[in-house]
C-alpha cells in the first residue's frame, strides 16, 4: 500500500503524463493508472476528480464535454502548454529524488 503523502505527491505527474499521450476521461485515467502500476496504485473517483479540478484551475489541463457512443456525456481532459512545462519540471524533480534514493539504497538499481 502506498502512503497518502506519496500518493498525493505523485498524482500530478502521473495525470499529466497520461494526458501527454492524448485527451482522456476520468474513469479511463483511473484504469490506466491501475494497469500501469500492476494494481499497486488504485485511485478512486473521490481522489481523482478534486485533483483534476485543481489542475484545471492551475491551468495545467483543460476540459470539454463529449457525448459518448452510448449518448452519455463524458468530461475529457487534455494537457495545456503550461501543463507540459510543469510536467517537465516535475520529471526533473522526480529524477533527482530517484537518483538520490538509488545512490543511498543498495536495493535500488543505479541511475546514471
Amino acid at each position: 500500500m502506498i502512503s497518502k503523502a506519496l500518493m498525493a505527491a505523485s498524482t500530478k505527474p502521473i495525470i499529466l503524463s497520461i494526458l501527454l499521450e492524448g485527451e482522456d476521461y476520468g474513469y479511463n485515467i483511473i484504469q490506466r493508472v491501475k494497469d500501469a502500476s500492476n494494481g499497486f496504485l488504485e485511485w478512486s473517483d473521490g481522489m481523482l476528480y478534486p485533483v483534476l479540478q485543481r489542475l484545471e484551475k492551475e491551468g495545467f489541463i483543460s476540459s470539454r464535454w463529449i457525448v459518448s457512443e452510448g449518448g452519455r456525456y463524458r468530461k475529457y481532459y487534455q494537457i495545456t502548454d503550461a501543463g507540459r512545462t510543469e510536467l517537465e519540471a516535475e520529471m526533473v524533480q522526480w529524477g533527482g529524488v530517484f537518483g538520490a534514493l538509488a545512490k543511498l539504497c543498495p536495493l535500488l538499481p543505479a541511475v546514471d
